[in-house]
């Protein structure tokens, strides 16, 4: 898929409504007044960004904070707020444009022993922390954490609430990129692609402007994520983050490291990886949760892909081979090949999705792909109700632009395509491995210059938390960022993508410690 990984229980929620067809909105005394805090600036403030680190926070009420109606009822739900951050489009000219950041905030439930916020980022790039912060309120309701910290969720800028949001295709035109997709590797599907992926970098820089899609990194995040720091009060940062927000959280660390209180990075991502092997890894991680997804579904009945789990990857291509020349009807849409895979992959993020995926693929037996494609909606963000398309996918794509510079060489990408066919046979075709460009490779702007690697003495002790059986982050990599940061490693035994807060009480009890009373282990610890 090329994803470098996004923690998808949020999915969930949209998944839920849609099938629900939920669009109820929080009503009238759930919203509560706005007010105006001005509780910082804190800590250190860098010159010339004084007004930014000290600027007040205008808290209101979250029913416009909802980016679809799926969202709607968790973003408004009572006792949220919301508000929007002014930061600098470019940190080097303060004084230039501003943009703003979307936030939300659970207050803590006992003001006289609050500690601080708990920020959050769910991964991605491209997820937003708003409708994260809010499926997570539940969780942490009359818990230690909900008690002592305030729960803060934000929107990277260009995503989600923020202004601007990004957008490079529209609706119809991600709709119709969607069924048209290339998915084989001849000379001319080869060239098809390069066309495509060269008109959707050029949508993004006609609709977005260059200076805006270069200010969308990671490392540029980072200090976003400083001033909101400051903003809100907190003389050092309590941090949260998934997937690719343990990027994030790095990058926070090589940035500030005199400005962290506690991190805990779940799902990590290897700073140090190169990026051919990540994606190799990645593949063989889908393949490992595939084949835990055929173990279980051998043990249902009815299970589409069989009895016998070593004939389930030969049950599943025949399932999906034929959907390269023929898409399948799916309501008044179409299933195409690479949807079909996309709603599989979505499904392996995490166990709750799994009879939805032996249904989908029973379906898809049958002719009927709609519930492999609502699966694939779910990943690219788009809303059952209206059709319409998060900042998600843009967002993805903008920001691995700008963090990473592009793989474009032929050999080098066959080779890639070549290894992943061999890590995933799920997922291959069995055509020949071929060199398919993604928009990178065609991205206006060229990657931003990488962070300084985290100096681990200059940082408290940190918590990465890795799943054995995580299909998008292979646990390998949990155990490299541990060692980078010079922190604790808290090993899940799972097959899930992210685990704090997600009911598993042993992992949450040792982050709960963690994160109220800076206690960790002795040494590395199993779950």
């Amino acid at each position: 898929m090329g994803r470098v990984g996004k923690i998808r229980t949020w999915g969930a929620i949209a998944l839920a409504a849609a099938c629900v067809a939920c669009t109820s909105q929080p009503t009238d005394d759930q919203t509560p007044e706005p007010s105006a805090a001005q509780p910082g600036p804190a800590g250190s403030v860098p010159d010339g960004l004084e007004d930014y680190y000290g600027q007040p926070v205008e808290w209101q009420g979250c029913a416009d904070f909802a980016t679809s109606p799926e969202e709607a009822t968790a973003v408004g739900a009572d006792g949220l707020e919301c508000a929007h951050l002014r930061v600098p489009l470019d940190y080097d000219d303060p004084g230039g444009e501003e943009i703003r950041i979307g936030v939300l905030r659970r207050p803590a439930e006992d003001p006289s022993t609050r500690i601080g916020s708990i920020l959050v980022n769910p991964g991605g790039p491209g997820a937003g922390g708003v409708p994260a912060a809010a499926g997570l309120a539940p969780e942490v309701a009359d818990t230690e954490l909900g008690r002592r910290f305030d729960l803060v969720g934000f929107d990277p800028r260009g995503l989600g609430t923020s202004e601007p949001a990004i957008q490079c295709w529209t609706g119809e035109e991600r709709d119709a990129y969607r069924v048209e997709q290339v998915a084989d590797t001849s000379p001319e599907a080869v060239a098809r692609n390069d066309a495509d992926q060269r008109a959707y970098a050029e949508a993004c820089e006609q609709r977005n402007g260059a200076e805006f899609l270069a200010s969308l990194g990671t490392t540029t995040v980072a200090r976003d994520l400083d001033v909101l720091r400051s903003a809100l009060g907190d003389e050092r940062l309590t941090y949260l983050g998934y997937s690719y927000g343990t990027r994030l959280g790095s990058t926070y660390a090589a940035l500030f490291p005199d400005n962290v209180r506690a991190l805990v990075l779940d799902g990590a991502l290897d700073p140090d990886a190169d990026p051919v092997e990540q994606r190799v890894d990645q593949q063989a991680g889908f393949q490992q949760a595939f084949d835990a997804f055929a173990d279980w579904c051998a043990e249902q009945n009815p299970c589409v892909l069989g009895s016998d789990p070593e004939q389930a990857v030969e049950v599943f291509r025949e399932l999906v081979d034929p959907l390269v020349d023929q898409p399948a009807a799916a309501g008044d849409r179409l299933l195409s090949y690479p949807d079909a895979i996309t709603g599989t992959i979505q499904s392996l993020y995490t166990q709750e999705f799994w009879p939805v995926l032996n249904q989908g693929l029973a379906q898809l037996a049958t002719g009927d792909g709609s519930t492999l494609l609502l699966l694939a909606d779910v990943y690219h963000g788009r809303s059952p109700t209206d059709g319409s398309y998060s900042t998600m996918m843009d967002g993805f794509t903008a920001v691995r632009c700008v963090d990473d510079p592009p793989i474009s060489d032929d050999e080098v990408l066959t080779e890639l395509d070549r290894r992943a066919r061999e890590a995933a046979p799920f997922l291959d075709t069995g055509g020949e491995p071929g060199p398919l460009r993604d928009a990178c490779a065609f991205w206006p702007v060229p990657p931003n210059d990488a962070p300084p690697a985290p100096d681990a003495d200059r940082l408290p002790t940190t918590l990465v938390v890795s799943t054995t059986g995580d299909p998008a982050t292979p646990y390998e990599a949990g155990v490299e960022l541990a060692d980078a940061l010079g922190g604790r490693l808290l090993t899940y035994e799972g097959n899930q993508h992210g685990v704090v807060l997600q009911g598993a009480d042993c992992v949450d009890e040792i982050a709960t410690a963690y994160l109220v009373d800076l206690d960790l282990p002795d040494e590395d610890v199993t779950c």
